[in-house]
């Protein structure tokens, strides 16, 4: 049986409602579908999992405001019913030599903990981020709803150069890092 992995890219594409972070030219939104993409296709390439997107194309929207659209990527994943979810944003702060990648939980030590830990290693490993943890949010929706384990990714701050020109450049490495991660979750070797 392979692994159901519902993949959640952070945000709706410009223009419309619950759109994402913007910095040095880049949009939230279009990192986080390219992203997810990405993954999805390493994922798809490997028979031990099964994958379905939130967002299938860059133009695909999701609900008419904030609210329905992060109820709706819960509906998503608890419909089908995924076995993980893997929700994919990229970050922002006032203060632009904040960098460096965290993933966060709805709880400490469950599996979502634990995936979270091995995703974060990886990215960091495979595209040089800081490592900022894995941090315990209790009020992030698509972590209180889900009704299997669920990490949030904020790959990099669009607000830092440095991350911005990775988050630019390195789409395909976050996703490697990311399937890594997974992989040595499960303890399954590369492919």
């Amino acid at each position: 049986m392979a692994i159901k992995i519902f993949i959640d890219q952070g945000h709706n594409p410009t223009g419309y409602h619950n759109t994402g972070a913007v910095g040095f030219g880049l949009f939230e939104q279009d990192i986080t579908y390219q992203v997810g993409a990405y993954l999805a296709e390493l994922l798809e390439a490997d028979s031990r999992f099964e994958v379905r997107l939130s967002r299938p194309t860059p133009d695909t929207v999701l609900g008419t405001n904030n609210a329905t659209s992060l109820a709706e990527r819960v509906r998503l994943a608890n419909s089908w019913p995924a076995d993980y979810f893997i929700s994919i944003h990229a970050n922002a702060n006032v203060n632009p030599a904040v960098n460096g990648t965290e993933v966060y939980v709805y709880q400490q030590n469950t599996q979502a903990y634990w995936l979270a830990g091995q995703v974060l290693q990886n990215i960091v490993e495979t595209v040089f981020t800081k490592n900022n943890g894995v941090r315990v949010n209790r009020s992030f929706y698509v972590l209180r709803r889900t009704a299997m384990p669920a990490i949030l990714v904020e790959l990099a701050y669009l607000s830092n150069s440095q991350d911005a020109e990775k988050l630019r450049n390195n789409q395909y490495q976050f996703a490697y890092g990311i399937y890594l991660g997974l992989l040595e979750y499960f303890g399954f070797q590369v492919p």
